[in-house]
């Protein structure tokens, strides 16, 4: 009987390591981020190791676009954000990875021997005010720093008497090269649109979405009319316009306090 294989004409290709699976761009982020994550303090402390902390994104204009904080570990917490994109802020599409071009963190050593909670709840809630405060503080220094006054948080950090902030650690998740294709105008204005309208399909499609959801919706709005309207002005040979031409307290009311059902966040 003759057999009914196909006969191979070519030596079989060499099955890819998972790591080289990724876009190039991709690779190129991880690696960089992965530069992040080994980066040793002047005390030899790996930065990202720091079981409790808080952290900033930042997009391609060096505009503050999230603040969080985690007590599960820096590197762990921020790999859910950027690498493996399985939390609610990246799911919800609130926080697009493709905007993050750089990470700022703020380590608090001082919270590292915390006991758990169920051992010593005092001192487990303690310090999560402690860490509550910091998170605050560092998200007030965004609204502040920020050309809109608002950045993409669904949930707005509990209200805390501001701090003087411990050193922190910036940086860079993108190359030269990258920054100069992606950071292109209508790069950003495209993607952002798209980012919009995946929110708002998750607000249409759920229906019973946060009202934290619902401000980033605008503020992201906001986000995207400004870059479109920078577009126009360069391409008429204008200066930029003004931020304050579109006023997101004015739309929203106030960012620097939570208010309604905000979210659970992450």
């Amino acid at each position: 009987m003759a057999s009914t294989s196909r006969p191979r004409t070519a030596a079989a290709s060499k099955k890819p390591k998972k790591k080289e699976l990724p876009a190039g761009v991709v690779r190129e982020f991880r690696s960089l981020f992965d530069v992040a994550k080994k980066f040793v303090d002047d005390s030899g402390r790996r930065v990202a190791s720091a079981k409790w902390g808080v952290y900033a994104f930042y997009d391609y204009d060096g505009e503050p676009i999230y603040v969080g904080q985690t007590k599960e570990s820096l590197a762990k917490r921020l790999n859910r954000h950027l690498t493996n994109q399985r939390t609610d802020a990246v799911a919800m599409r609130i926080l697009d990875v493709f905007e993050v071009a750089e990470l700022e963190v703020w380590p608090l050593w001082q919270l590292e021997g915390t006991p758990a909670k169920r051992v010593d709840k005092a001192a487990f809630e303690a310090a999560q005010t402690m860490l509550d405060t910091h998170e605050y503080s560092a998200y007030l220094r965004a609204i502040e720093n920020s050309k809109f006054g608002a950045i993409l948080n669904e949930k707005i950090p509990p209200q805390n008497p501001p701090i003087d902030l411990p050193e922190s650690f910036k940086f860079t998740l993108i190359s030269d090269q990258t920054r100069k294709e992606r950071g292109h105008p209508d790069v950003r204005i495209a993607r952002r649109a798209e980012t919009l309208a995946r929110l708002a399909a998750v607000a249409h499609e759920r229906g019973e979405v946060s009202a934290g959801l619902r401000r980033v919706l605008v503020i992201q709005a906001v986000r995207l009319a400004y870059k479109a309207a920078e577009r126009f002005n360069i391409a008429e040979g204008e200066p930029a316009p003004d931020p304050s031409a579109i006023s997101v307290e004015g739309l929203i009311g106030s960012v620097l306090y939570p208010t309604g059902d905000e979210g659970s966040g992450d």
